[in-house]
């Protein structure tokens, strides 16, 4: 038998902007439509999206300087519904693996819906976690952001025992994330946090363990770095460019490395990225990589059980390491732009209400 069609609210991308993403106005980058969702296909689920996951990478899903062709996933094409991970209930299947009240995750290929059609074969059913932990860190702590931290860490950085290791946006999603698997889990001497207010700083040494963390709107943020590495860094795990990896490149050890996770300092402006201290690259010999974790997902597998484990016994802390905000589609918008000024600690995700 035939299944129904069925309506949802969705947000389509209206226009590509050239700076920050325009909310309101005649300009708006987003665009909120009623669309009819095709009848479901054999392989395909129909879901009730429960939450979006909120990352500052889907800026690049929109407006890149990289040509299209070279991105890691599909842009969004003007017209098409914007994409995101989303955790979601399935309501109709027609896929022998799922059943109507099954949850399934899909790291990317989610969109702004309040319903979606999923393929089966690349959607994650949801095992419960242990000790009572929210389903939602497999949005976070659990996906993406923890596989992009330890994937970074270990295959890009090299971070071995006894390291020192720096990490920028140290309060995200996948930021706090490397300041515990690099100090709980891979054994580096001295962890230094780096981050936007005195708070986050206090919660990445009291709640997460870094050894220390620098407040980069400092106005003496240069100095304390230098103080927080005395010694020198190892690897630099870099999620945002700009002046901080530019004051981090005096900092790296002759042979250190950068793994580059993100740039999000320049995602939304039109300006290109300064870097005066470049030629510390050549003085010092350091090595800058850049990575995306859906290049190990053959070991994702055996990442998760390990950080999952790590939870259950305590090594890795999650509390208070999720924002979650609960709105109607018509907010989402303006929850993901809270990004990039620092509005979340740990993963922003929205909790849908319809």
């Amino acid at each position: 038998m035939a299944m129904a069609s069925h309506t949802t609210k969705q947000w389509i991308l209206a226009a590509k902007p050239t700076g920050a993403p325009v909310l309101s106005g005649p300009d708006a980058t987003f665009e909120l439509q009623t669309a009819t969702l095709p009848p479901l296909g054999a392989g395909q689920i129909l879901c009730k999206v429960r939450y979006f996951s909120n990352d500052t990478g889907q800026r690049n899903f929109i407006q890149s300087t990289v040509a299209p062709g070279r991105l890691y996933v599909p842009a969004v094409p003007v017209g098409q519904p914007m994409r995101s991970g989303i955790l979601a209930e399935v309501l109709e299947s027609a896929a022998p693996a799922f059943q109507p009240g099954d949850l399934v995750m899909d790291f990317h290929l989610g969109t702004w819906s309040e319903l979606v059609v999923l393929d089966a074969a690349t959607s994650q059913p949801l095992a419960p976690l242990p000790n009572g932990l929210p389903l939602t860190h497999y949005l976070g702590a659990f996906g993406a952001s923890g596989l992009a931290a330890y994937t970074g860490l270990v295959y890009a950085g090299g971070v071995k025992a006894g390291d020192t290791v720096v990490v920028s946006a140290a309060a995200g999603a996948t930021g706090s994330m490397a300041v515990q698997i690099a100090k709980k889990l891979l054994g580096a001497k001295r962890v230094v946090g780096i981050a936007g207010s005195d708070e986050k700083c206090a919660w990445i040494v009291e709640q997460l363990g870094a050894d220390a963390c620098v407040n980069y709107k400092s106005a003496t943020f240069e100095e304390e770095l230098k103080a927080a590495t005395s010694d020198e860094v190892d690897v630099y795990f870099d999620n945002v460019g700009g002046a901080v990896l530019d004051a981090m490149l005096t900092r790296m050890k002759r042979h250190g490395t950068v793994a580059v996770s993100g740039a999000v300092s320049s995602y939304n402006s039109a300006e290109a990225m300064a870097l005066r201290n470049w030629f510390e690259v050549v003085a010092m010999r350091i090595t800058v990589r850049g990575f995306i974790m859906l290049d190990y997902l053959d070991k994702a597998p055996d990442i998760l059980k390990e950080l999952i484990g790590a939870a259950a016994d305590g090594r890795i802390k999650l509390q208070d390491g999720e924002t979650v905000v609960e709105a109607r589609i018509e907010e989402q918008p303006g929850i993901w732009m809270r990004l990039f000024s620092g509005g979340n600690q740990g993963k922003l995700l929205t909790k849908l209400v319809v």
